[in-house]
């Protein structure tokens, strides 16, 4: 039995559909924000979760306004001393951090 091009189309079609990601990659909703050099502020909306970030540059006086706790670390590719910011949480003003990491531990 051969089934019609239409049928093979459209059941190719879901196929695909259904392999395919369902949206984006997951991320944690929100805002993560921090102060820079010469006391200039910075944000990230939305960032990925369970990737580390590293800054750039000097940051310190993390506020997590994401939905889902962060992790910030003194050293670079998170390691070091951590401090976790459960979500909406500020860390200390004179607090500095190299890189940060959000979602479960």
């Amino acid at each position: 039995m051969r089934l019609p091009r239409p049928v093979i189309a459209a059941l190719t079609g879901l196929t695909l559909a259904l392999a395919l990601p369902t949206g984006t990659a997951l991320a944690a909703k929100g805002t993560f924000s921090w102060v820079g050099p010469k006391g200039k502020p910075f944000y990230v909306d939305n960032p990925p979760d369970s990737k580390c970030l590293t800054m750039s540059q000097e940051a310190r006086a993390a506020h997590n306004g994401t939905a889902v706790p962060a992790t910030v670390y003194k050293g670079k590719k998170c390691n070091g001393t951590a401090q976790h910011l459960a979500p909406g949480a500020q860390a200390p003003r004179g607090s500095t951090f190299a890189s940060v990491k959000f979602g479960s531990r």
